[in-house]
């Protein structure tokens, strides 16, 4: 049995799927507030310097005072 298209065959669904596509692929690249999230640094936080890593170390106690007095220097 062969289908009927009518005079223009296929062509309407063409367009329509790769559209629906490219609106997806916009939505989601752009989710809500209009900036990118691909690759952006709107998406990650912050950086953590060496100072407050350092810190953070000695804190918690896996470093000792002599160790953390000569790391500080090293990287003031």
């Amino acid at each position: 049995m062969m289908w009927s298209y009518g005079p223009w065959g296929m062509f309407p669904w063409m367009w329509i799927f790769p559209l629906i596509f490219l609106l997806v692929m916009l939505r989601f690249l752009f989710r809500g507030d209009g900036r990118p999230r691909c690759g952006g640094h709107g998406s990650h936080r912050r950086e953590e310097s060496a100072r407050e890593l350092l810190d953070r170390r000695y804190a918690r106690g896996e470093i000792g005072r002599e160790e953390y007095q000569q790391m500080k220097k090293d990287i003031a």
